[in-house]
């Protein structure tokens, strides 16, 4: 049966507000991460999702078995930027609904996209090892923050999202990309200092927010569907370029933010600002 799409009201979605409450807010500020239920609906979900699906089988280029992988490769299909390549999930990306509760979380006034990527983990993938993104991330405040937005029910089998709450706030790892290593030292840095870990499944329209700093790790998919994530990073809009430390951050500086000045404010037509308050 063909279902006709409404695609007016999907549009309407993506840009009508979701209030966060009070409660969410100082949770995330707390904690470094919090979930929302019910922020996007099944028919937003589907109907972007599938394209997003097509995009990442059309762009990816990881063909490599599972065996001949290394253990970040095993942890996920990485396509990034697909607002650049289909006007469609460029719609998507640009949620303002997405990007303004991202401000409200940070207490920021606006926010640019850093990029955005779709992360999908196939049957038999492997963990993703325990990191913080800002780590490759040339930018000079904390005020960053990554939605990840399940596409289907993520049970615990397939390896949803896990945050270390109030890790936002302590340096520890922070020289660490993601790796064996670092799964292996920050579990156990984690473990000796007694950080409660939330790993809990993610219901159908339910998504998170994690700042740049918060550990965060996901467990393999043993289930034999693909756990496809959508996930955009955003950023203060008052962010500044601060001189990169480590080689991916040159590599981020110079694809991500164009090789804008250090110390300027990321405003390059890969940094559109997805929103501002009035």
């Amino acid at each position: 049966m063909h279902v006709t799409v409404d695609k007016a009201s999907l549009l309407r979605e993506l840009d009508e507000e979701y209030t966060v409450s009070p409660e969410a807010i100082a949770f995330y500020r707390k904690n470094g991460y919090v979930k929302l239920k019910n922020v996007l609906s099944p028919d937003v979900l589907q109907y972007y999702g599938d394209v997003i699906t097509q995009l990442v089988l059309k762009l990816n280029t990881l063909t490599k078995s599972m065996e001949e992988r290394t253990t970040y490769e095993r942890a996920f299909l990485q396509i990034m930027n697909l607002w650049r390549e289909d006007s469609t999930a460029r719609e998507f990306v640009f949620s303002r609904r997405l990007a303004k509760i991202a401000a409200d979380l940070m207490g920021v006034d606006g926010v640019r996209l850093y990029h955005d990527q779709a992360l999908y983990k196939e049957p038999s993938g492997g963990f993703t090892p325990w990191h913080a993104d800002q780590f490759y991330w040339p930018l000079s405040s904390p005020k960053t923050t990554t939605v990840w937005i399940p596409l289907q029910d993520t049970p615990m089998e397939m390896g949803p999202l896990a945050f270390a709450e109030q890790s936002q706030s302590v340096e520890i790892g922070r020289n660490m990309e993601i790796s064996d290593e670092s799964e292996q030292v920050l579990q156990e840095e984690l473990t000796s200092r007694n950080f409660h870990v939330n790993d809990t499944p993610f219901e159908l329209g339910e998504v998170s927010y994690h700042a740049g700093w918060t550990f965060h790790r996901a467990g393999p998919n043993t289930s034999d569907v693909p756990r496809k994530v959508m996930t955009m990073i955003y950023m203060d809009q008052e962010q500044t370029i601060t001189r990169p430390i480590n080689t991916y951050q040159e590599a981020d500086w110079t694809t991500w933010l164009e090789s804008y000045p250090i110390g300027s404010k990321p405003e390059s037509a890969l940094n559109p600002l997805l929103f501002r308050k009035q």
